[in-house]
């Protein structure tokens, strides 16, 4: 992980840095950026909050199972926690080439998983981000050092390493 995101994340800060400056960007928030921009402004700041929102999900020893309201919707959803991480997971190994993340989101009233593009994020769609898990090709073949496919096949569990955002749920 050290590579993903002390240069593939910090490469996405430095390039959007740069591409603001002198810009209407230049001293507007992260999400106004995302939500208003284009091009590579777009994509770069789509990834800073993509890629923080990912290490945000994260926590030594965290997941397990969540509680309260995200509990629930996920239990309507898929059944239970279980059946959630098997969609979670076959979700991310279907995804084919170079692409974005997969999301866990809110999305009138319910819960859904997503994939996006490369710079696909809920923000764009009026939804709410509440779990992502990076899948795309070049930081999982770094961080991992096998094929993107094999990776994705053996992504964590939810419960495993993926710490739930439960705030601002329903």
């Amino acid at each position: 992980m050290e590579y993903h995101y002390g240069k593939h994340h910090q490469a996405y800060v430095n390039n959007l840095n740069n591409l603001i400056k002198g810009t209407e960007f230049e001293n507007a928030g992260l999400e106004d950026i995302i939500k208003k921009s284009s091009g590579g402004i777009y994509n770069n700041s789509a990834q800073v909050w993509n890629h923080t929102f990912f290490w945000s999900s994260m926590k030594p020893d965290g997941g397990g199972a969540p509680a309260g309201a995200l509990a629930g919707a996920i239990n309507a959803k898929w059944g239970s926690f279980d059946e959630f991480k098997k969609a979670f997971q076959a979700s991310a190994v279907g995804n084919f080439g170079p692409v974005g993340p997969g999301w866990l989101r809110r999305t009138d009233g319910s819960v859904d998983i997503v994939n996006m593009g490369a710079a696909g994020t809920p923000l764009t769609t009026g939804d709410k981000a509440l779990l992502c898990i990076d899948v795309w090709s070049t930081p999982t073949y770094i961080d991992y050092r096998k094929p993107p496919s094999e990776v994705r096949r053996n992504l964590p569990q939810p419960s495993s390493q993926l710490g739930f955002r439960q705030r601002e749920l329903l």
